[in-house]
C-alpha cells in the first residue's frame, strides 16, 4: 500500500511494574476500548498496527513497538508521567506521538507540551487526518477534539485480534469488553461522564457482537464498559435475550441503584448477570442515583442496605462504590454510617474512592479551582485510591487520613473479610472477594495511607498540602523515580509539575470568570 505506515498503539493499564496477586489476575481486564478502536481504524486504512497493553507484569522495554512512524498512547492521569516519558522516548527515535484517554481529556493544556497530538472526543476522521497529513508538532502539540462522542464504534468483531491478546494474559478472570452506550443521564458534579450526553450505540451491531463472542468462547464473561448500563433497560435486556441463548453467557456491568429494581434484577439473573457495580457515593448526596430521593444519613443507610442485600439475591457479585471527601461530609457520622453499612451488607465489596479533581473532567473541578482548593500533587498519584488533591472542607488533612485509614482498616479486618467471603453467593464471588480483600484494596492500601499520614510530621510536606509551597515533597519524588525505573531518565524536564488551575486560568482568559 502506498504511504503505508507502521503504527504503535499502547494502552497503559498500570503506571509501574506490579507483581501483586490482583494485578496479575485482573489487570489484563482493565484494558480500554478506545485503543482497540483506534487500532481497528488504522488497520482498516491499510496501516500496520502493533497493539500493546501494559499491565505492570510485563517488561515494558521489551514489549514496546519498534520502528514505528506514529505511536498512540492511552493513559489515565495516574499513568501520565509514564506516558510523557514514553512520548519523549519515541520522539527521540523519530516517531510522531499522540495521547488519548482520560488524561488527554482532563489535562490537554499540559499534555500538548509533551505530545504532537492530544485527543479529546475522538472520531475516525480525526485519526485519518493525522495518519494522512499529520507531522511533528513541536515544541507545543495540537489539541484535537470532536464536538461529541462517535455515533458508532468498531465492535467486538473488528476488535477481536486485540481483545484476544488481552484474554491470553488474563489468568483467572477473562472478560470480553463491550460498550452499549456512552455518556450518562445523571449530573453528579464530580463525575467525568456527567457532561457527556447519553447516547446508545447501534443495537443490531451489539447483537452481532454477542453472537460472535458466543461462538468464540464457552460461557464467556462480557464486561460492559458503559458508564451506567441499563439506562434503557428494556432495549438492552431485550437485545441480550434475542442474541444470547439463556445460560450461555455471563455479564458484569456498572449501574445505578435506581435502575436495579427487583423486576429488572430478575431478568438480569435469568440472562446471566453475575456482577454489578452500583454507585452509592455518599450518605448525604446523589439520592437520585440510589433511588433514595430526599433520604439522607441513617434513613438512606437502611434503605440502601436493604436494596443491596436484595440485589445479592439475584446477582452473586456486588461492588458498591463510595466517594470520601465530598463537601457534604462532616463530623463522625459519614464514617460511622459506612462502618454500619459493612455490617448490614456483609457480602458486598466496598470501594472507597478519595475525592479527586481531574483537571477539566467534571463541572465541580472548576469551582474547586476558583476556591483555591486544588493541591498540585503530581499526576502519578491521582488515582482516587491512595491520594487525593482537593483540600477537605470540613476536616484537616491529618484528620481525614486518620478517618480514612480507620474505615478501610475496619472494612478489611480479618473478621470482616471472612464474613464477606462466607456471605458471597458463588464460588467465583468468594474467590474474587478474598483476593481483592487481602491485596491492594485492604492491607496494602492501609499501609500506604499510613506512610502518607506519617509524612505530615515533615514541615515541608505540611506546607505543600497547606498550599504554602509548590515544591513536590521528596516522599513523592522518590516514589516517581522508583516506579518509572528505567523510564525516569526519559521524563521531560518539569513534567512532575503542572498547573492545577489551568482550566480556571483558561476560562479567565476567555472572560468566563473574573479573578477574585
Amino acid at each position: 500500500m502506498k504511504n503505508q505506515k507502521k503504527i504503535g498503539v499502547i494502552d497503559l493499564c498500570s503506571n509501574k511494574s506490579n507483581k501483586g496477586l490482583w494485578a496479575r489476575y485482573m489487570y489484563p481486564n482493565y484494558a480500554s476500548i478506545m485503543p482497540q478502536v483506534v487500532s481497528a481504524w488504522c488497520q482498516e486504512e491499510g496501516h500496520l498496527v502493533e497493539y500493546v497493553t501494559y499491565t505492570g507484569s510485563e517488561n515494558l522495554k521489551k514489549i514496546l513497538p519498534k520502528d514505528v512512524d506514529i505511536v498512540f498512547i492511552n493513559s489515565y492521569t495516574e499513568g501520565a508521567l509514564l506516558a510523557y516519558a514514553l512520548s519523549n522516548y519515541f520522539r527521540h527515535h523519530g516517531a510522531i506521538t499522540a495521547l488519548g484517554g482520560p488524561h488527554a481529556k482532563s489535562y490537554p493544556l499540559d499534555a500538548v507540551k509533551y505530545f504532537d497530538y492530544v485527543f479529546g472526543f475522538t472520531n475516525r476522521e480525526m485519526i485519518e487526518d493525522v495518519l494522512k497529513d499529520g507531522g511533528r508538532q513541536r515544541p507545543i502539540g495540537i489539541h484535537l477534539s470532536a464536538s461529541k462522542q462517535p455515533a458508532q464504534l468498531p465492535g467486538v468483531v473488528e476488535r477481536w485480534p486485540f481483545i484476544e491478546k488481552n484474554l491470553a494474559k488474563a489468568r483467572f478472570f477473562k472478560a470480553v469488553p463491550m460498550i452499549g452506550s456512552v455518556g450518562c443521564p445523571y449530573s453528579c458534579s464530580f463525575c467525568v461522564d456527567s457532561t457527556v450526553p447519553y447516547q446508545p450505540l447501534d443495537y443490531e451491531a451489539l447483537k452481532e457482537d454477542l453472537r460472535f463472542v458466543s461462538k468464540k468462547m464457552k460461557r464467556p464473561i462480557v464486561g460492559w464498559h458503559d458508564p451506567n448500563f441499563g439506562v434503557r433497560f428494556e432495549d438492552y435486556i431485550g437485545l441480550i435475550e434475542e442474541a444470547v441463548p439463556k445460560g450461555s453467557m455471563r455479564f458484569a456491568a456498572e449501574s445505578s441503584l435506581s435502575l436495579l429494581t427487583e423486576k429488572n434484577l430478575k431478568r438480569m439473573n435469568q440472562n446471566g448477570f453475575v456482577g454489578i457495580l452500583p454507585g452509592i457515593e455518599s450518605w448525604f448526596e446523589m439520592g437520585n442515583k440510589s433511588k433514595s430521593q430526599r433520604k439522607a444519613g441513617k434513613e438512606k443507610l437502611f434503605q440502601v442496605a436493604a436494596h443491596v442485600n436484595m440485589i445479592m439475591e439475584y446477582i452473586p457479585y456486588v461492588q458498591t462504590n463510595f466517594v470520601l471527601g465530598l463537601d457534604s461530609d462532616s463530623g463522625e457520622e459519614p464514617w460511622e454510617l459506612s462502618k454500619e453499612y459493612i455490617d448490614l451488607v456483609p457480602g458486598a465489596f466496598p470501594v472507597y474512592a478519595l475525592m479527586t479533581s481531574f483537571g477539566r473532567s467534571a463541572p465541580l473541578n472548576l469551582q474547586y479551582q476558583k476556591d483555591g482548593r486544588i493541591i498540585p500533587l503530581p499526576f502519578h498519584f491521582l488515582n482516587t485510591f491512595n491520594a487525593f488533591n482537593v483540600r477537605p472542607m470540613n476536616y484537616s488533612w491529618e484528620a481525614f487520613y486518620k478517618k480514612t485509614i480507620d474505615l478501610i482498616s475496619y472494612g478489611f479486618s480479618r473478621k470482616v473479610i471472612w464474613n464477606r467471603v462466607l456471605n458471597s453467593k458463588s464460588r467465583t464471588a468468594k474467590t474474587v472477594n478474598l483476593i481483592r480483600s487481602v491485596s491492594r484494596a485492604g492491607p496494602v492500601r492501609v499501609k500506604y495511607l499510613k506512610s502518607v499520614l506519617q509524612q505530615f510530621k515533615n514541615p515541608d510536606f505540611r506546607k505543600f498540602f497547606a498550599g504554602e509551597s509548590t515544591i513536590i515533597p521528596a516522599f513523592y519524588h522518590h516514589q516517581i523515580q522508583k516506579d518509572l525505573a528505567d523510564f525516569y531518565d526519559w521524563l521531560p524536564d518539569g513534567a512532575i509539575y503542572h498547573d492545577p488551575n489551568a482550566w480556571l486560568n483558561e476560562k479567565e482568559r476567555e472572560g468566563v470568570f473574573q479573578k477574585s
